[in-house]
Parts: structure tokens; sequence; C-alpha cells
């Protein structure tokens, strides 16, 4: 088994011809794109196609090239020559957005779009992303504009974004006199010792003062920035630009929240009942939110998690655990922190190889078992994906968080099942930790975003306002579940999600994927194996349509609170057992 992920696959490194060429190619191909989109019309079928086939083309090529580079700085902030691609690479997805962004003003002039797709099979298998390709043509920033406020992201929000990585890659904390990286500090709130969590928690807290200045600009900026975008492109801000991009309606949004704030009431007392267990009473404080609870504080190696979701998702189904089994063997997992490590998780998939790369930071921890069911459930998606064509596998965020979630769910369940009562209170209170995050965190963070977005109207804030509104999003939330005292103020520097520039509001997905994909896991415990192909298809479909009407092919209406009020109660009726275990081991 590799504990490290095995770049070679793309190249064979930095010095290898074919990056050399590759990089080199690719703003030549992009400029022979444009130039195909700018040939007067003589016959549309036919340049439709040309064209698709040159996007998807260079969609792979760039797709190589950017796995390498971006893969290689994930785990080596300082890497000389990938950072040098950084600026090259940037000015090629530019160049390619225009192109895009031309290629819809093309479609969307012509009267007859709908009879020439329908005239080719391949346009047909291409037709939704072609119609929305043509609808966003409204979308789509002034012509004349698009070419200078794209350069001016470079060196904008990209570059802040970039640097923002960076800040957090190579920063450390002193932990009991040793400097180490913040993802091992962060790792330690997994750790059975109560001290042990504490002092990693004000570690993690002290060392953010080193780098709250520049972070809170790198914040400020890009949100700022992502309003002017949002204003150039006719909508009415971040919010609203979002969930047009994920193909989402704001009154399906609003009805998932609506289910999560019914539920926070009874939520917050099994915040509370874990932290009586911990002899906490005032609720609990942050760094006990990821103890673990109950007799067993089992930790796992590398291998052992591999061999137990192995075993698990083979009876699920065996092309799952095969993936998983290629995963762990080929080198598609980089497993351990390290310094110059970026904190957190990720996987990203290759479609012309039909592989992925998965990123941890595995500490043992059965949350850290959790994470890569949930990172691999990510790679099985695009295994799925790998079923349609290039154009057609942009899954809007939302849906990308279903498959991970799944896997989290089936994993809990399995282990549930297996339990004695001694372990269901820590079985319970690990599923119950990572769906509450889903929940609970998630909504905080979604509510400090949307206030930063609204006070940003008048006025920079500080970095002691945005510790202030990360305190206020927590307690909206959290309410008495968390010890007023001891709560997360620098949550905004923490959660690289704020500081992305192509996805504003990158929290609601977690939450809807989250709470659709234990919806679909109580469609296989009712139907069994029957759902199995059922749930590969529907994966294989998540950029073939928007998200209501991607749901509803399996009837699940998700534009009213009735369906997420029943995903919400099976979290909640977890959390009901919790206080009840927790009450009778304090008798």
């Amino acid at each position: 088994m590799k504990t490290n992920w095995d770049l070679t696959v793309f190249y064979k490194d930095f010095d290898d011809p074919a990056y050399s060429r590759d990089m080199q190619a690719l703003p030549e191909r992009i400029a022979q794109l444009a130039a195909l989109i700018a040939q007067p019309d003589t016959d549309a079928r036919g340049k439709i196609c040309a064209i698709v086939k040159e996007i998807e083309a260079l969609s792979a090529l760039s797709e190589r090239v950017g796995m390498m580079n971006m893969l290689t700085i994930s785990v080596d902030a300082d890497h000389p020559q990938a950072n040098a691609a950084q600026t090259p690479m940037n000015r090629a997805g530019m160049a390619f957005a225009q192109c895009e962004s031309s290629f819809a003003r093309y479609l969307a002039s012509l009267d007859r779009l709908d009879e020439i797709i329908e005239s080719d099979e391949q346009l047909k298998k291409r037709g939704f992303i072609l119609r929305e390709y043509a609808e966003n043509a409204r979308h789509q920033i002034d012509e004349a504009l698009e070419g200078p406020v794209l350069r001016m992201q470079l060196s904008g929000g990209k570059a802040l974004s970039q640097l923002r990585g960076k800040l957090e890659a190579t920063l450390t904390a002193n932990f009991r006199g040793e400097e180490i990286p913040l993802s091992a500090v962060r790792g330690k709130a997994y750790d059975p010792d109560p001290q042990v969590r504490r002092d990693a928690y004000e570690a993690e807290i002290a060392c953010y003062k080193k780098i709250e200045i520049p972070m809170a600009v790198c914040l400020n900026s890009i949100k700022a920035e992502g309003e002017t975008i949002a204003e150039l492109r006719g909508y009415k801000g971040v919010l609203d630009m979002t969930l047009a991009d994920s193909r989402l309606s704001a009154g399906t949004l609003d009805a998932m929240w609506t289910a999560i704030r019914e539920a926070l009431p009874e939520l917050r007392e099994y915040f509370k009942a874990k932290g009586r267990l911990l002899g906490h009473e005032n609720g609990l404080p942050f760094y006990d939110l990821f103890a673990p609870i109950g007799e067993s504080t089992t930790t796992y190696t590398i291998e052992e998690a591999r061999a137990l979701l192995l075993e698990v998702f083979e009876k699920f189904t065996p092309e799952m655990s095969g993936m998983m089994a290629e995963a762990f063997d080929e080198g598609w997992i980089d497993v351990f922190p390290k310094k110059g490590k970026r904190g957190g998780a990720f996987c990203a998939g290759c479609y012309e190889q039909n592989i992925s790369r998965v990123m941890t930071n595995f500490s043992g921890s059965l949350s850290d078992v959790s994470t890569l069911a949930h990172e691999l459930g990510h790679a099985f998606n695009n295994r799925q994906l790998n079923r349609v064509p290039l154009m057609m596998t942009d899954t809007p965020m939302p849906l990308a968080e279903t498959a991970s979630t799944f896997n989290e769910t089936l994993l809990s369940a399995v282990l549930m099942e297996k339990a004695d009562r001694a372990e269901e209170l820590m079985l319970l209170d690990a599923s119950l930790t990572e769906n509450t995050q889903v929940m609970v965190d998630i909504y905080s963070r979604f509510l400090f975003e949307e206030k930063v977005v609204a006070a940003q109207a008048d006025h920079v804030l500080s970095v002691q306002e945005l510790k202030d509104t990360m305190l206020w999003a927590q307690e909206q939330s959290y309410g008495d579940g968390l010890d007023p005292q001891v709560r997360h103020p620098y949550m905004w520097a923490c959660k690289s999600h704020y500081y992305s520039t192509g996805r504003h509001f990158y929290n609601f997905p977690y939450a809807f994927g989250g709470l659709f994909g234990r919806g679909l896991y109580a469609r296989y415990k009712a139907e069994g194996q029957a759902f199995v192909p059922v749930y590969c298809d529907l994966l294989s479909r998540f950029g073939s349509d928007t998200i209501e009407n991607v749901t509803a092919s399996v009837g699940i209406d998700v534009t009213t609170p009735d369906f997420w009020r029943e995903a919400v109660a099976t979290v909640v009726a977890e959390a009901r057992r919790f206080v009840q275990l927790a009450k009778e081991e304090m008798k």
C-alpha cells in the first residue's frame, strides 16, 4: 500500500518533456479554439460539433497539467516549479473562460439551436449543457469588459486565494513547546486525552494571530470582488449568482434551512449531553467538539482503515470496494500530515484516465476513517461520471457532496449494527459529530458569510469584526449547546472555503449533499441491492440537469421542507438516543 500519491500518471516530474510540451501547447490550443469560434457561420451544426470536440480535448489537457500543479502545491506549498506554473495556468484558465463566453454568445444568437442539437447524436448527448451555455449568455460580463476583468482577477482574488493557501500550509503552532504544522494540531481535536485537546485548541487559536491581518485582507478582498463580479453579471449578489451557478433555486435552499432550523433545539441537547459526559456544565467547549466518547477509544492504522472500508463497501457493491483497493494500492491517496501540506481533505478527479487523487491528514481517529470513506465517495462519483461526455460532468456543488455523505452514512450504519451497548454511545457520537458539522456548523458558516457580504456594502471588516461576526453566527446556530466562553472566533481563517473566487457560499452544498445522501441511504435500506444501479445511474447524471430535475428523477421533491424534515429526522433520532444513553451513563 502507498501512503503518498503517485503523480507520475500525469508526468514523470516537472522536468518531463511532456509536461513542458503540454504547458506550452495549452495557450496555443486555446487561441486556436478562439479562432474557431470566431469563424464565419456557414455550417452551424458542423461548427458546433468542432467546437465541442475541441473544448473537451482542451478540458482534458488543462485537467492533466492542472492536476500536476495543484496536487503538488497541496502537499508542498513552496514547490518552486509548481508555484511558477500557477501564473501561466491562471492565464490559460482566463483565456479558456473567454472562449466559453464567446461560444455561449454564439449559441444564444442561433434561432434554430434546439433543431440543430436534435439533428446530431453527439450534440443531443450534450444538449443540456449547450442550452445552458445559451441561457447563461444573459449573465455574462460585457464583452468589452470581460478580458480586463478576468486579467485583474489574476492579480486580485485568485492571487489572494493562493496567498491564503500558502499562509495556512506554512503556518505552525506551538504545541507544548514544539512548532508543528497547523493540520497536525487540528488533528489533536480527536485525541482521547482531554488536556491534549485543550492544549491543541489553545495552540491553534494562538497561531492564527500570526496571520490574522493578511487573512482578513484576503477574505475582505475576495468577497468584495465577488460582489462586483455578481453585479457585472446581472445578479443581485454573490448568493444569487452562486445559486444560479449551482442550478439550485432560492426556494429549495430556504426549504432545507427551514428543516435544519427546526431541528436546532434538539441537536443542541446532544451538545449539552456530550458536555456533561466530559465534565462540562455550561455547554460543550469548542475544544471538545470532536472528543471521542464512550468506553472505546479505538484508533486505526491506515492498513486497518483500508481493511475496514473494503469489507464494508464490498457488501454495497464490488465496484466500490474494487475502486477503493485500487486507490490504496495504486497511489491515489496522500495520507499523512506534514509540513507544507494544506489542512483538511479533498478529492480531485481526472476524467481522461478515469482516476482520482485524494488528500487527507490521517491521524488514526474514527473520524479520519470516515473522511477516507467520504473522499472515496467522491472518487466513486467521478467513476460514474465517466459514463457521460466530459462536458456533462460539471456537477453542481450541492450534488457533489451526495456520494461522499452516502458513504459516511453507510459506514456509520454498518458499525452501529455490530456495536454492543458500550460501543453504541461512541458510534452515535461519531455519527452526530459528522452530521452536526454538516447541519449546525455549516449553518453558522452560511450565516457568517451572509452577514459579511451584507456588511461589506459600506465598509471593510476588521479582524475584530470578523471574529465577532463568527462568534455571533456560532451563537445563532449552536446556541447554548456550545460554551459561550470557549468557541472558535477564527473559523473564518480556518476554513479555506471562504476564499474561493469561483465558489462563494461554499458551505450550503455540504448541508444539501449531506441530507440528500442520507435520504438516498434510506432508499437503499428500503430497496436493497435493487437500488444500487439506480444510485450509480443517478450519480452519472449529476451534470445533466438542474438539481430539482435530477432529484425528481428518483422521486424526491427537494423544493419543500417535507423531504428535508424526513432526512433531518434521522439525525434527530440519533441525538435523542445519545441523550438517553448519556443520562443512563451518568446515573
